[in-house]
């Protein structure tokens, strides 16, 4: 289910490799070591929403969102939202005060959304359209834009 989202709620976004690089982000470790700060929503038995997110190992302070997506049907309906707001409820509940996130510097509505949810984008390296960038954050050409929300 998790993974034909990953393919379906892109519209065909970057092809076939653009669908296997997100399915690569989201191997099922995190469904089992992360159950207990990591969401979903159903309805009618389909997925419409999830969050993946972690409390930081190494940072007693930190947690950490990994992968949040919402149906496109479903966008601005206020999913997305309720997620975030559970996962800063159970990251309080474990005495943390910061969430960090990343995104894509091209997901445009990605940083909108994160900014609009409190987060600060931090200083990158680069600056790109007004925004900090990290140049190969996650490897050779994996430009990220890095944010942190104070709980």
């Amino acid at each position: 289910m998790l993974q034909g989202a990953l393919t379906d709620w892109w519209g065909g976004q970057g092809g076939e490799a653009g669908g296997q690089q997100r399915r690569l982000l989201l191997p099922r470790l995190f469904l089992q070591h992360f159950s207990e700060t990591s969401f979903y929503v159903e309805r009618a038995t389909a997925l419409r929403a999830f969050l993946i997110g972690f409390l930081s190992q190494s940072d007693p302070e930190t947690a950490y969102i990994h992968f949040v997506a919402v149906h496109p049907e479903e966008q601005r309906g206020g999913l997305g939202s309720a997620l975030y707001r559970r996962f800063f409820d159970v990251a309080r509940g474990h005495g943390r005060s910061r969430v960090r996130a990343i995104t894509s510097p091209a997901n445009r509505n990605s940083i909108a959304y994160h900014t609009r949810m409190g987060f600060r984008i931090e200083p990158g390296d680069r600056t790109e359209d007004g925004v900090g960038v990290c140049t190969d954050y996650d490897g050779p050409g994996l430009d990220r834009v890095s944010f942190v929300r104070e709980l």
